[in-house]
């Protein structure tokens, strides 16, 4: 198997350090809202990464942090602390809005077929494994106190910039255009380990420390919750690629100071998910969430298949036109699917494994799901058993996780059934979804509603019945 490394920038054979076993680190959510579209892209690809890894014979431990303490926008004390700003929209404590985000999250994660980690870590949990570490990089000479607050020294580090060929102009304040530098940096890349001293007065979680009172920074989180739970040899970490800088190279600076050799060989970024007006963020207003898709009629699974038609290392582009063709290829891929007849045995002869090693094939080569969604495709036209294919397809399924055995299509309610009126409101509402007037199809459903029938958007389509009174 190869995967691109971003830390060489090479397809590189995947070796881990111990035989067959797999340890896996994947950057979760900030819970201070719903997690949008393109976050849950990043979480689906690494869903099918750590499935196949298991298809392909691995023993894997995957471990994912929940980041339910003060997230700054910035390394400096700057932009706003999500969780406080969440907990003030919603009136709630910031513990109330993590617990509410988290459980949120993991029912996206479910809706989507994605796997729950092995080890899911809220950060409120170590804060004393935060300060143990923080205490000895201190000790080591990597960290120092400034201002109040205590910060990691990059100058200390032979270099620094590790997953591009930065200068030391570029990016220097890091994450965000007209954030002001933390003037208490001794050098511009340094960033916080700990807070004692911030603009957030009111910040709701803080804890005791050798420093004073206060919170962790935004990047200790991820190393010592790693290091503790994955040991300190980490074979695979995966993210976003909005994370490679400054969080991961921030990851890789202090972990490697802390432990004296090398910390994670292979890093795993997925590219960004955009629209016409660029990368799809929460900070932009109005975001795209699983629940908004549901509620405009489509399926969950619907999006996990046209992330899967593009390759992970390519910005995707959504809009509703694409999103439109690919749930219709997903509803004919389930309905051929369903044709295939369960009588008989499968038969592994050599075009059984010829087409299971095309699927190999396809994964084995950066995780190419594209390729791996062709192979689905040429087990259906293969001269082979139906009972052949529905094994091959199940096996391919356990890594793409698409549901395809278990969705065979319903039939929607015939037209003659329903009275001419409903049926003319019917395709009114089905023509103003089509031109996305979502407003106008929700006003035609009123008033279908109002004589007396329910319309519901289901996974296998739209259901219409007579309101019981």
């Amino acid at each position: 198997m190869k995967l691109y490394n971003s830390l060489t920038r090479t397809k590189d054979e995947f070796v881990t350090h111990a035989p067959k076993r797999v340890e896996m680190y994947t950057c979760g959510p900030t819970v201070y809202h719903y997690a949008h579209i393109g976050n849950l892209r990043s979480y689906i690809m690494e869903d099918v990464l750590e499935k196949y890894l298991r298809w392909a014979g691995y023993d894997v431990n995957r471990v994912m942090n929940i980041t339910d303490v003060g997230h700054l926008t910035s390394d400096g004390d700057t932009g706003d602390d999500k969780m406080l700003k969440g907990a003030k929209r919603e009136h709630k404590t910031v513990m109330e809005i993590a617990k509410f985000y988290t459980d949120a999250f993991f029912a996206d994660c479910q809706k989507l077929n994605i796997r729950k980690p092995d080890t899911i870590v809220p950060a409120t949990s170590c804060i004393d494994e935060f300060i143990r570490v923080i205490s000895a990089l201190i000790e080591k000479g990597y960290a120092y106190e400034a201002g109040g607050n205590i910060y990691f020294d990059t100058s200390k580090l032979e270099k620094y910039y590790v997953f591009n060929d930065f200068s030391e102009e570029d990016l220097a304040v890091g994450v965000r255009e007209g954030v002001e530098a933390d003037g208490n940096k001794r050098n511009k890349t340094d960033f916080v380990l700990w807070f004692t001293k911030s603009k957030f007065e009111d910040q709701e979680l803080k804890w005791e420390s050798p420093w004073g009172i206060g919170y962790p920074g935004w990047h200790i989180e991820c190393s010592c919750i790693s290091m503790k739970n994955n040991g300190e040899y980490l074979d695979l970490h995966c993210g976003g690629i909005d994370n490679a800088f400054p969080h991961h190279t921030n990851e890789i600076a202090q972990s490697e100071a802390y432990l004296g050799h090398e910390w994670c060989r292979q890093w795993f970024h997925v590219h960004h998910l955009n629209t016409e007006g660029g990368k799809m963020s929460k900070s932009k207003g109005e975001f795209l969430t699983v629940s908004l898709l549901e509620q405009k009629g489509y399926d969950p699974l619907a999006y996990r298949f046209f992330c899967l038609q593009s390759h992970y290392r390519k910005g995707l582009m959504f809009s509703w036109e694409n999103l439109d063709n690919s749930a219709q290829a997903f509803e004919k891929l389930i309905a051929r699917v369903a044709r295939l007849s369960p009588d008989g045995e499968a038969v592994r002869d050599e075009k059984y494994l010829a087409l299971r090693e095309s699927f190999k094939a396809a994964m084995d080569n950066d995780l190419n799901t594209s390729l791996a969604v062709t192979a689905v495709y040429d087990v259906l036209k293969a001269d082979i058993s139906d009972a052949s294919k529905l094994e091959l397809i199940k096996d391919f399924d356990s890594v793409l996780s698409l549901g395809l055995l278990n969705r065979a299509p319903k039939p929607e309610n015939k037209p003659e059934e329903l009275p001419e009126e409903i049926t003319a409101l019917l395709e009114q509402r089905r023509a103003a979804r089509k031109e996305k007037n979502f407003a106008l199809a929700d006003e035609i459903r009123d008033k279908i509603s109002t004589l007396g029938y329910t319309v519901e958007e289901t996974r296998q389509g739209t259901v219409v019945k007579r309101r019981q009174s």
